[in-house]
């Protein structure tokens, strides 16, 4: 049992994008694989039902002793254009469709670009620190490319290449993610894909000519044409079948001949409108076409049967990206450098700015305390003040309330410098509204300008 826990887990068991696996990660589908089953009974389905019929004719044709051999190799062709497209189907569905591989970490910081323009953003709060420009710049056949940045896959995408928000994979020369196969369509299976479009195309016009042929055949011993429709009832639901079908796997391959022929990928074609403007990656029909059909598959980028050490899975599981500490730390960076620049700019005296300034939760509290210690922050007034209730009293010829009034006096002009350098201490404070002990010294100052 110890043994079976230390075993080391393979690639594709702790792979992050959505595929499913099979045969020890030999196979890759795609999460919506289930389609596959489907796709299966709509080709499959038709031409073993065609294949059925063939063979009954070729019996009853030996039963009345006539010339079987040419519905021999009507059946032989049918088999194998049937086999061959069921074979095609499998591989385009079952194949890594070109994946990327991920990166643990994001790119190195001799990578990354530290001036501030507004092309560079926060990379999706994995990288809270580094700040990486959303695109590079790549030369192909002398035309200028754009790599963007994936933030899933912490790379740079290259050329071609784009993120399938279904798989939750970049891909190597994304096409499309096609539901009938429930796979990606990438460098590594589109070719695949093409051939089996193009061999439903065939197979679909071959039993709907044979199948014609027969409803011939038998209108020659009948006159009417839904007499012999009657007669061979499976013949003529695999003709409105296959004219139908038709259309559909007949338009994708005409379409895609053409994609290959200017070298595009349905992607492109959709996104990037390259009749409007010139393609970079057209070379000429041949060698579009050598590149495509002819050229060699280049192997796969993941490989999902390697094993994975327990550091690399716990990297791994821990890519989620943690937004509530990455925007904290950003909005306090933020308050701190619009403080700063609301200090250096402001124009106004701290006075005014004091007056401008809303106190939330503290202004109640304030003034109960200018109450309570008004007559403390002030003690030359009160002194006068207590001097002031006396009655006058004359002493040789003047009376006391004269010298009083003089004490108050001079009291106001003490009491008016107090005031004014309160004054030139408030202008040289710096406002600081993230400082904690900035209410207390705003108490203080506030307190020296209280008029007697």
């Amino acid at each position: 049992m110890e043994q079976e826990k230390a075993k080391p887990n393979r690639l594709y068991q702790v792979w992050k994008g959505s595929n499913k696996f099979l045969c020890g990660g030999r196979l890759i589908f795609g999460p919506d694989v289930a389609s596959l089953f489907l796709s299966t009974f709509l080709v499959a389905g038709p031409a073993i039902a065609f294949c059925i019929r063939i063979f009954l004719i070729i019996r009853q044709r030996i039963i009345e002793n006539k010339d079987a051999i040419p519905w021999y190799s009507v059946l032989t062709v049918g088999i194998v254009l049937t086999v061959l497209d069921m074979l095609l189907l499998f591989l385009t569905s079952c194949r890594d469709p070109g994946i990327i591989s991920r990166n643990t970490t994001p790119p190195e910081c001799d990578e990354t670009v530290e001036i501030n323009t507004p092309s560079m953003e926060w990379v999706n709060g994995r990288t809270p620190h580094l700040k990486l420009p959303r695109t590079k710049d790549v030369v192909v056949n002398g035309h200028t490319v754009k790599m963007k940045y994936c933030d899933t896959c912490l790379l740079y995408r290259p050329p071609r290449a784009s993120h399938c928000s279904i798989c939750n994979n970049c891909v190597q020369r994304f096409d499309h993610h096609c539901p009938w196969v429930g796979q990606c369509i990438g460098i590594r299976n589109y070719r695949f894909f093409y051939m089996f479009v193009s061999t439903s195309t065939i197979l679909c016009i071959y039993v709907f000519v044979v199948s014609w042929v027969n409803i011939v055949n038998i209108l020659h011993r009948k006159d009417k044409l839904w007499k012999a429709m009657s007669g061979d009832i499976l013949s003529a639901i695999l003709i409105v079948y296959c004219f139908i079908t038709f259309w559909f796997v007949g338009g994708l391959t005409v379409f895609h001949f053409y994609l290959i022929s200017t070298n595009q990928t349905t992607y492109e074609n959709f996104r990037y409108r390259y009749d409007r403007k010139e393609n970079p990656y057209n070379r000429g029909t041949i060698k579009n076409l050598k590149e495509v059909l002819f050229s060699k598959i280049p192997p796969s980028m993941v490989n999902f049967r390697a094993y994975v050490q327990e550091d690399e899975i716990m990297v791994m599981d821990k890519m989620d990206p943690n937004l509530e500490g990455s925007i904290a730390s950003s909005m306090e960076k933020t308050d701190g450098e619009m403080e700063d620049k609301f200090a250096e700019n402001s124009s106004a005296s701290l006075p005014e700015i004091l007056q401008n300034l809303e106190f939330v939760g503290i202004e109640n509290n304030m003034k109960q305390q200018e109450e309570n210690e008004r007559y403390d922050s002030s003690p030359f007034l009160f002194s006068a003040e207590q001097e002031l209730q006396i009655s006058p009293i004359k002493v040789g010829g003047r009376t006391e309330e004269n010298e009083i009034e003089q004490q108050v006096e001079n009291e106001k002009s003490d009491s008016s410098s107090v005031l004014f350098s309160a004054e030139q201490e408030l202008e040289s404070v710096i406002i600081s509204p993230s400082y904690m002990g900035e209410m207390q010294r705003r108490n203080m100052m506030k307190q020296h300008l209280i008029k007697p």
